[in-house]
Parts: C-alpha cells; structure tokens; sequence
C-alpha cells in the first residue's frame, strides 16, 4: 500500500481480487497517494448498508477520491487514468481511444468468463462447468497470443489500461489449471508489464497449476 501524509483517495480492495489488483496496479504505476480498505467479502462486508452506499452491486474495488465515488475497476481505471495519467494510459485519438475500450471489453467479457471463472473454480470452489471454462480461457489465450505477436501490448507499442486490465487474470491463470506454456508471447507481454516501474504483484495462491 502506498501512504502518504494525508492521502485525499481511498481505495476498496480484496487482495485476492483480479479486479482490485487493476486498481492496486495502477494506482502503483501511476504513484498516486492512497489509503487502502480492505473489505472483508467472507464476513460478508460487501454487502451491508455502509459498502452498499459506496456500490449499490455490493462489489469491489471502489474509490473514494475526495468525495469522487467509482465504482467498477474498469471504470476506476478510465477515472485514474484521466485524472492522474493522461494521454500515456487511455489515448485520446479515435482509433487509439477504441483499441483501449476492445481490450477493456474483453477484460470484463471473455477473461471473466474464461481464465477468472477457471481460478474460481480451484480457489473458491465455485460451481462453473470446468471444461467450459477451461475452453472458453485457452480460446482467448490463443487470441491474445495472436495478436502480441505482432505488437508489445494489447493496444499497441506503449502500455495502456487495456493491459492492466488483463494482466491479473492471465497471469493468475495457472491457478484455475490454465497452461500459459502454448502461449509464448502471452508469457512475454506478461514479463513487460512486470517490468514496469512501480508494478506490484497480487498474492499467488498455491491452488490448480500453482500448488505445492
């Protein structure tokens, strides 16, 4: 967690959220001061009547920037980057601008539905159709390894939110028993963001690929 003195931004996470780590990801690259909340979904924080104020859908992440309430961690990415980051995470021009949002739909459309539900399957036991998951993450992956083959990020030569948005999930796929071995350019385009300045990891679980 970043500190400062007096930090005006206050970010609601879970530490073993993909979604939360977009925002604890960018909150790190773009070095913005912050306190971080942690909500306790087990007990069942998110869903009482303070946490519902914040987000009426009970999820995080949230933030609260000086009374600037977000929630969704796409939307929380789109916020950061234009209060705090310019045009070097989310492109203004038309095509640049579109190439971000394809990417950002994917985030919360097919990685969701594929390498997030197959994590949630080891580490939570939630009752997905595992083969289906499993399917529905290797055909992404093979899009995704596609289409970095000609390019060092999702949205072109310079990282944008599109890839802080994707990167939790796909790195965390081996979790959920998603292989990144057939995906060589996945792997890279993985190690670049990991090699950003200020890039912060979310906690490993020792579950499907990943344990012991």
């Amino acid at each position: 967690m970043q500190t400062a003195q007096n930090p005006s931004l206050t970010f609601y996470s879970f530490p073993l959220s993909g979604h939360a780590h977009r925002v604890a990801l960018m909150l790190s690259l773009l070095n913005v001061p912050h306190r971080t909340v942690d909500v306790d979904l087990r007990g069942g924080e998110h869903k009482r009547p303070p946490f519902l104020a914040l987000n009426a859908f009970g999820q995080v992440p949230v933030i609260d920037d000086n009374g600037v309430v977000v929630a969704d961690s796409t939307a929380i990415l789109v916020y950061l980057a234009k209060r705090y980051g310019g045009q070097a995470w989310l492109p203004e021009d038309p095509a640049g601008a579109a190439a971000v949002q394809r990417w950002l739909s994917v985030a919360s459309g097919p990685l969701v539905q594929g390498p997030n539900a197959a994590r949630l399957v080891t580490l939570f036991g939630a009752p997905y159709d595992v083969d289906a998951t499993l399917a529905r993450a290797h055909a992404l992956l093979k899009v995704m390894d596609g289409e970095l083959a000609g390019r060092d990020f999702l949205a072109g030569a310079a990282p944008t939110i599109a890839d802080v948005a994707c990167y939790a999930y796909v790195a965390h796929a081996p979790e959920g028993n998603v292989s990144l071995d057939a995906y060589p350019h996945v792997r890279a385009w993985l190690g670049r963001i990991e090699n950003l300045p200020r890039f912060v990891a979310m906690p490993r679980s020792p579950v499907g690929l990943q344990a012991a």
